[in-house]
């Protein structure tokens, strides 16, 4: 069964910025450079990494905010349609039983 879980956005995301860290990391291993210049390109990649992951948290947040606000619009039309529904059938009942007493008292 495939797992739907890592089609994500974020889950893509994730795998790449995983990839991009393990990729830099290998290329600092095997490129021959001072150390200095090393931790300096580390620097740099966690840098871009942290600004990534700022962004997407900023992105995710902002779609959670919509789709709460998207949910909250449908359950406020779901409850006018159930009040309207509600009244209705409340109406019916009273005329019912208003008939059904009109038939007793000609009874």
């Amino acid at each position: 069964m495939a797992d739907d879980q890592g089609s994500s956005p974020a889950g893509v995301f994730l795998a790449f910025l995983s990839g991009a860290a393990l990729g830099a990391v290998a290329a600092l291993l095997l490129t021959p450079q001072a150390g200095r210049e090393s931790r300096e390109q580390l620097r740099g990649y966690a840098r871009r990494a942290e600004d990534n992951l700022r962004d997407l948290a900023v992105r995710a947040g902002e779609t959670f905010e919509e789709v709460v606000g998207e949910g909250k619009e449908y359950v406020d039309s779901k409850k006018s349609v159930l009040r309207e529904a509600f009244d209705v059938g409340r109406e019916a009942m009273r005329r019912e039983r208003d008939r059904l007493r009109g038939e007793e008292d000609r009874g």
